[in-house]
């Protein structure tokens, strides 16, 4: 089975490929060739550059991967090796901090939970979680940290806060969270209500984010027969919309409605859902 992922380099998205054949990732030239560049037109760059060095076509294969239109094309693709190669070809201020970010893929704890996570989806577990309950978003926190944290799965028992915003108090979370369990969640409105009232509980002491947007498509999937599209919610959007949600609901709750899909068991779509709630994380 082919797998996919984006991740990205200075907000640029860097799409990869896992070929079973071989066990490894087939990184996009294109997409390595706009990360350096910062090319307003990639791939004449990239199609510029193999024709002035022949070995680049010797280093390259093709595998499909999905474009912005949403349709999967035959794609120059190349190994960790081959990036490499082409890293030394292109002049490039910030190649240093490219190699240093390729060097980091699947090392940290980023990229270990992250496939935790797409390990929720192809395991099927995903479907046995409970929805809308604290325990199953405990369930998919534990899953996703499950020996990369200590705490994975256990609610917090400290303060937090962040950017000057102190989440709720330990000292009432229990509480709180089991009013937010029984908020209603029969309408897309207070759907996204109750997932910003968990986004301020914020239960665990870290990978609230990540674990929470999982918790929200399930809800979607069960109760509207609908999931978020998150490749359609840009991160800055996103995060100022999350900012002033205790406030003010109406901008999150416009970006979650306008990305809504019906494809709620599509694996690429879910995959994809992943890597850009993951991306919202990066500072």
């Amino acid at each position: 089975m082919i797998k996919t992922s984006i991740r990205f380099f200075e907000d640029i998205s860097v799409r990869a490929v896992w070929n079973d054949e071989d066990s490894k990732w087939w990184f996009c030239a294109v997409d390595i060739a706009e990360a350096l560049t910062k090319s307003k037109n990639p791939r004449s760059y990239w199609n510029a550059l193999k024709r002035r060095h022949n070995e680049l076509s010797t280093i390259c294969r093709q595998l499909k991967l999905a474009a912005r239109d949403g349709k999967s094309y035959l794609t120059d693709v190349v190994d960790a090796g081959g990036v490499n190669t082409i890293v030394a070809l292109i002049p490039a201020k910030n190649r240093e901090n490219f190699v240093r970010w390729l060097a980091g893929i699947g090392s940290t704890i980023d990229e270990k939970s992250k496939q935790k996570a797409y390990e929720l989806f192809e395991s099927g577990m995903i479907n046995e979680l409970e929805v809308g309950t604290v325990k199953g978003l405990q369930q998919i926190h534990g899953y996703i940290f499950g020996g990369l944290f200590d705490f994975a799965g256990q609610i917090r028992g400290l303060n937090i806060a962040k950017g000057g915003f102190a989440f709720a108090p330990s000292m009432y979370l229990k509480e709180n969270l089991a009013l937010i369990e029984k908020m209603p969640e029969s309408t897309l409105e207070e759907i996204v209500k109750k997932y910003v009232e968990m986004n301020i509980a914020h239960p665990f002491m870290e990978g609230n984010g990540r674990s929470t947007r999982i918790w929200l498509d399930i809800i979607l999937k069960k109760n509207l027969h609908k999931c978020v599209d998150w490749s359609k919610i840009d991160k800055r959007a996103y995060l100022e919309a999350m900012r002033k949600s205790p406030v003010d609901a109406s901008d999150i709750f416009r970006l979650i409605e306008g990305a809504l899909t019906d494809q709620i068991s599509d694996r690429e779509l879910f995959m994809k859902g992943i890597d850009y709630s993951y991306y919202y994380e990066e500072e």
